[in-house]
């Protein structure tokens, strides 16, 4: 009976060893493999007052890192408009900073890894701004030193083989209409970025005229019936019996 209940509790222990969680999905693909790619993140974050927000995203050595941002409101006290950006190499060290309500980033990394986008609201104290963010990597024929190496081999023997090889002109075609989609949708989001400002800006403006316009009416409808209680005391006339009355 014992060697029984022994023997189940081990099994019951290779088992749980065996077909644990799987922690690793792709065992096979290193974290560069993964994040290889050209992409990008369009929305908008608010900021509370001297508030800080931070970013990070992925980017190889030799791909191109962008950065577009525009203030779209501010409210509170001050609206002061200017906006702190940094980006951090994945070694923390400053690659760029902007101060200002609207502006660009783009440089090439240097470096494989995570950078970080940090924006600070440090100049309003008071106020809350709505800040719209567009980011992102992208990459004009950059590749894998050992990658390349292998295509140089692979190049020089087709080239022996065949000059003109339909299938690399068309791939070469596609890679470059696919770079230049990519930025045209870069452009587009940049666009839209503005736009939201500017519609922001025509409703913040609206507003200060609607309240304006109210506070001005009630003004001229409080002194106008101030002028005429003030006209109407002119005109009042004694009676007799009030002026009969004795003095003490």
């Amino acid at each position: 009976m014992l060697r029984g209940i022994l023997c189940f509790f081990v099994s019951g222990v290779l088992a749980g060893v065996g077909g644990g969680p799987l922690t690793n999905p792709h065992p096979n693909i290193t974290d560069q493999q993964l994040f290889w790619g050209a992409d990008q993140y369009d929305f908008s974050v608010v900021l509370p007052a001297a508030g800080m927000e931070c970013f990070w995203h992925f980017a190889h050595r030799g791909e191109r890192f962008y950065l577009n941002f525009m203030v779209q409101w501010v409210t509170g006290v001050g609206h002061d408009r200017h906006l702190s950006v940094a980006v951090n190499a994945p070694s923390s060290l400053l690659v760029s900073t902007v101060d200002d309500a609207t502006g660009q980033i783009n440089f090439e990394a240097e470096e494989t890894g995570f950078y970080q986008m940090c924006f600070s609201n440090f100049h309003n104290h008071f106020g809350v701004m709505q800040v719209f963010l567009s980011f992102g990597v992208y990459y004009n024929g950059y590749r894998d030193p050992a990658q390349l190496k292998e295509e140089e081999k692979k190049k020089k023997e087709e080239v022996s083989k065949d000059l003109n090889n339909t299938l690399s002109v068309i791939e070469e075609a596609t890679q470059r209409i696919e770079n230049h989609v990519f930025h045209v949708f870069r452009y587009y989001s940049f666009g839209r970025m503005r736009k939201s400002a500017d519609y922001f800006l025509l409703l913040s403006n609206s507003q200060y005229i609607s309240w304006w316009s109210a506070a001005l009416s009630l003004l001229i409808v409080t002194s106008g019936y101030l002028q005429l209680l003030f006209l109407k005391s002119l005109f009042i006339a004694k009676t007799p019996a009030e002026e009969e009355k004795p003095r003490c």
